[in-house]
């Protein structure tokens, strides 16, 4: 999705707070006013210099060289307005329309190291910001009727912006009061509920809120203007200002610490959008993607902290730690609506090992349709990797996925496997040169993939290594979340036959992006401009790079049949369905991205041509699922997810909002009893907690699909 979609009223993955000492420079045109009642941040010397070298590679060295221009200021205007107040939550209509000045000509200010106009909009969002929060704060003790009808949304991303401060502040009313009647359902005692402690808890939350807003620094609104700026050219040319530069590069690094999950803020609440395999979230399996962490708690007998609406990076504070100490978390389950209860998930802190996203193997014994038993190796890569540090050294025993990768089909070829199931699912990419050494181990030397770069230059990359590690019935499993080095795997296997791709389709990633370090685009005059402005940031951290770094799209990945993996993505060979649509995820759901195209295609050698037995495994699949119990669970999860994608109006009276989360609790523990039941576990009964469901359908049935292949192809 378009990386503004996953901002607040901060922005994208923000883990950090930095003190910068607010001065304007001199520019090309008057700037601004940017004195407003309240907060009045103001871009740095430095901030405005490298605004200017941005706008600059963008134009000229950037794989799309997009110029600074009226379509593209709308561009930069809407993300920005995005940015700030996606929910339309916060802002009038008379304030965005007193933006409109800036609407045509914001890009080309850019060029001018002109930022005045996206600090004023940034300024006015934040104090809108706080006056909405301390009218929050007056409406805790107010009087609210909880038998009254009436209902609330939360995220208003389709309605228009209000007219006036009282539609404003009538939202703000309700919200209130969802929160207070949020708070009263929660009590494990109906009977018992404390509202003197209830308000003390909703005045604590938007205090707390109040104070992250306040800590707002110009670092903070410089991070998330100049995403405004690159994600309109491109949604993978990224600038990230030193603080983030160095915590980008460190997660590109063998080690995370805490809890193994990468969280992003999504309307206000900390969300869960990646598990590290390995990690404690991983092991524990209670976790998922698009969870949501309401609340913190430290230690076995810790109270629970509220962390809706705080700024990211207090947030991580609180859910890291050392090693072998105990979080609790309260979650709120991906796809629930906010009126649901949470649940309670206990993890113990641990040191991750960014090496234990090493390839792993298993082998699956299944009944083929004939009666037979078939062995089959599943290897599950969840990244491709290469100890870079290590080839460097010289090291002749560096870790990387083909090494890996080839000990594991020794060892499954010594098992006597029938078959083996390399599972790409979730797997976003990593070395291109990975990428191009795994396909090797399935095919006898060729191209793999071809590049195309800024000056229209095409450069063929192939596995030149004689002999293969595995000549037999091979499938790769991909999703909609399989990215970039895997779309060039599962490509190459695909266009040589080599194998059957099975799954959704993948992501659409097909350009390169390379790391650099801005402090080669900032002269020597412009260095002591900044130094003599006094406002160099004090408290940037040892090693991180001292005026940021811009990750610039600046090449293209190309089939060797000529096709772009972009936009595209891969498609499966045999199909299952996904809750994860083209227009909402992946690459085609981005407006910025490059498009499709193709190039001439490079010569290679086809293994064999699998259409017509694909054709067949295709229809052997469809009656199968047609027959399973677990299918029709997949396609249920699939309707209840895209029914929740919506924000519906919740009520805001009390016994309709109480049956409502009764009816949901109920239907949750109804579903997963349906589940065990068809597993032969026991049910889950009342009082107990939620039992963790290990049965992977999609992984079984791909495994059935290699067992039909082996029988056609015999």
């Amino acid at each position: 999705m378009n990386k503004f979609k996953n901002y607040t009223y901060m922005f994208k993955h923000l883990i950090f707070c930095l003190a910068v000492v607010s001065v304007v420079a001199c520019g090309a045109k008057p700037r601004i006013n940017l004195d407003l009642e309240g907060l009045e941040l103001k871009p740095t010397t430095q901030h405005e210099i490298i605004a200017k070298e941005v706008a600059n590679l963008l134009e000229n060295f950037s794989y799309k060289k997009v110029p600074m221009s009226d379509s593209l200021s709308n561009i930069v205007f809407n993300n920005l307005l995005e940015g700030v107040d996606q929910g339309k939550n916060y802002m009038l209509k008379s304030d965005v329309d007193d933006f409109q000045q800036f609407k045509n000509t914001i890009s080309q200010d850019f060029k001018q190291g002109d930022l005045s106009s996206a600090f004023y909009i940034f300024n006015k969002y934040t104090n809108r910001y706080l006056q909405c929060m301390n009218f929050a704060l007056e409406q805790i003790d107010a009087k609210h009727d909880f038998t009254k009808d009436e209902s609330y949304t939360s995220f208003r991303e389709k309605e228009n912006w209000f007219t006036s401060e009282a539609e404003l502040k009538d939202q703000w009313r309700k919200r209130v009061k969802y929160d207070l009647l949020n708070l009263r359902l929660t009590a494990s005692d109906s009977s018992k509920v404390d509202e003197e402690k209830n308000k003390e808890t909703l005045r604590n939350r938007y205090n707390n809120l109040i104070s992250q807003a306040k800590k707002t620094n110009a670092n903070d609104a410089f991070q998330m203007i100049m995403t405004a700026l690159t994600d309109a050219v491109d949604p993978h040319t990224t600038y990230y200002n030193p603080s983030f530069a160095q915590a980008f590069n460190e997660s590109m690094s063998n080690t995370l610490e805490g809890i193994g999950a990468q969280l992003q803020m999504e309307n206000e609440m900390v969300t869960i959008k990646q598990i590290i395999a390995g990690g404690p979230a991983f092991k524990d399996k209670s976790l998922h993607i698009n969870d949501r962490i309401v609340a913190v708690a430290q230690g076995n007998d810790g109270e629970f902290e509220d962390i809706i609406g705080w700024r990211l990076d207090a947030a991580v504070a609180k859910i890291k730690g050392k090693k072998g100490t105990v979080v609790k978390l309260k979650i709120l389950p991906a796809g629930a609506e906010l009126s649901a209860a949470p649940k309670i998930v206990k993890l113990t802190r641990e040191k991750i090992i960014l090496a234990e996203e090493s390839a792993k193997r298993e082998t699956k014994v299944i009944k083929g349709e004939d009666g037979k038993n078939y062995k089959i190796g599943v290897i599950n890569l969840p990244k491709f990797y290469i100890d870079f540090e290590a080839v460097r050294r010289g090291d002749k025993d560096y870790k990387s996925t083909t090494r890996d990768v080839r000990l594991l089909l020794d060892s499954l070829k010594q098992d006597g496997v029938d078959a083996v199931l390399m599972d790409l699912r979730n797997n976003g990419g990593g070395s291109l040169q990975e990428a191009i050494e795994l396909t090797g181990l399935f095919i006898d030397q060729g191209p793999v993939v071809q590049v195309r770069d800024s000056r229209n230059r095409v450069q063929v990359d192939s596995d030149e290594e004689t002999g293969l590690a595995w000549d037999g019935p091979f499938g790769v499993m991909i999703n909609r979340f399989s990215a970039s080095a895997s779309e060039i795997f599962a490509g190459a296997i695909q266009d040589y036959g080599r194998g059957i791709i099975l799954g959704s389709t993948s992501y659409g990633k097909g350009t390169v992006q390379n790391a650099v370090d801005m402090s080669r685009f900032i002269s020597a005059t412009n260095k002591l401009l900044i130094k003599a402005s006094g406002e160099a940031d004090p408290d940037t951290p040892n090693g991180a790079p001292e005026f940021g770094q811009i990750n610039i799209t600046m090449g293209k990945f190309y089939r060797v049949t000529g096709s772009s993996t972009q936009h595209k993505g891969v498609s499966p060979d045999v199909v299952f369905p996904t809750q994860y649509s083209a227009e909402k995820f992946g690459e085609s759901s981005e407006p910025s991205a490059l498009p499709w195209d193709q190039i001439k295609p490079t010569k290679f050698a086809i293994v064999s041509s699998l259409k017509d037995i694909n054709a067949q495994l295709e229809e052997i699949h469809k009656k199968r699922m047609q027959k399973s119990p677990a299918y029709q669970f997949l396609l249920e999860d699939i309707a209840d997810f895209n029914k929740n994608e919506t924000m519906p109006a919740i009520s805001l009276n009390e016994t309709k909002l109480k049956a409502e989360r009764e009816k949901i609790r109920q239907k949750q523990r109804d579903r997963i009893n349906k589940q065990l039941a068809f597993l032969g576990e026991p049910l889950w009964k009342e009082g107990q907690p939620q039992p963790k469901l290990d049965y992977d359908f999609v992984l079984d049935e791909s495994a059935n699909v290699l067992t039909d292949y082996i029988r056609l192809k015999k």
